[in-house]
């Protein structure tokens, strides 16, 4: 099996966090976005994951040994490949034709899932979707009585189904795919001014391939701040409902209170402080005299004398004073 992670976008919605580090690298619960979703898609994939592939803008070198080393952890090659111009999701995947053969999962970055199964290889293609109210940012699917998908259309400004698709997709034949995609760009057959993938799933359907809809019991976003502030919360319940140890050993706690769920990294000192529930705080940081909940705090940052609830504060923050809601980037101070 191989995983294919288109992530060269820019992230705007999440600034200021994404000005200093790329967005699917801000961590949930302690790790980064983007190793959350490796994790769980090798977790449901039934077999070793041989190869995960990277589709990056100019990150930095930093960057890229961090997500090859993520690919490590899941006892898979991790590669590097480029997209340089914003040319649609059919592009993007393309950017790493290499890697597209065989057994194929295609994770875009910006969201993460929970759920309970094992993947079926055995399928031609499986689109994983999940109802939404409103559809016309996605792209949807339509299904006909055997529970196939027959239709797919791309950000429909009328109804046509409310079942998204949430940005993951496997496929039997990596191969055909690559083939599918670069007929795209060399014909350039585009949709709203870019190359998407939902036209070359429509070629492949049109020729006899079937795709069948994959649900997954939650799906969770990462989309903006307060997105990113929710998936942090349900992602801790999901892993304090695995009974996984989210509280470093080397963590300070001096007459404070810690409501569970929460992640607290190592080296962090507590006092005179009520933390959670759903809080993550990185490495080496300090919360003193205040009250924090529903919030991610990262790494080396120092919070005095404040009341903070759904909020990201970045790394190297200084922050005192009492707002309740938040988005503060890295190596920011501020004092009310």
């Amino acid at each position: 099996m191989k995983i294919i992670v288109p992530m060269a976008g820019m992230g705007k919605r999440m600034r200021p966090h994404t000005l200093t580090v790329p967005k699917p690298l801000i961590p949930i619960a302690g790790k980064p976005i983007v190793q959350r979703l490796v994790e769980d898609i090798a977790r449901v994939c039934g077999q070793p994951v041989e190869q995960v592939a990277f589709i990056v803008g100019n990150f930095g070198e930093a960057v890229e040994k961090s997500l090859v080393a993520i690919a490590g952890s899941v006892g898979a090659k991790g590669s590097i490949h480029y997209q340089d111009k914003p040319l649609g999701t059919a592009h993007a995947i393309l950017c790493a034709a290499e890697a597209l053969e065989g057994n194929v999962v295609v994770a875009f970055a910006d969201t993460l899932f929970k759920a309970d199964f094992t993947l079926d290889t055995r399928q031609e293609g499986i689109i994983w979707v999940q109802k939404v109210d409103d559809p016309r940012p996605f792209g949807v699917v339509k299904l006909n009585s055997n529970q196939q998908i027959t239709e797919f259309v791309e950000k429909p400004e009328h109804f046509v189904s409310d079942l998204a698709i949430i940005g993951i997709y496997y496929f039997r034949d990596g191969a055909y795919l690559r083939r599918e995609l670069q007929y795209l760009l060399d014909n350039d057959v585009k949709d709203k001014g870019e190359y998407q993938l939902t036209n070359a799933l429509e070629n492949m359907k049109n020729k006899g391939t079937t795709f069948v809809p994959g649900q997954v019991t939650e799906w969770l976003d990462c989309g903006n701040k307060d997105a990113t502030v929710y998936t942090n919360q349900r992602y801790l319940e999901y892993l304090a409902g695995r009974k996984e140890n989210l509280v470093d050993g080397s963590v300070q706690i001096i007459n404070s209170v810690v409501v569970q769920p929460v992640y607290i990294g190592k080296n962090v000192k507590l006092q005179n402080a009520v933390v959670g529930p759903h809080v993550s705080i990185g490495n080496g940081s300090t919360v003193t005299g205040s009250v924090i909940k529903n919030a991610i705090i990262q790494e080396n940052t120092a919070v005095n004398n404040a009341n903070i609830s759904n909020s990201m504060l970045g790394n190297f923050v200084k922050f005192e004073g009492k707002p309740f809601d938040l988005s503060v980037g890295d190596y920011n101070v501020i004092i009310s």
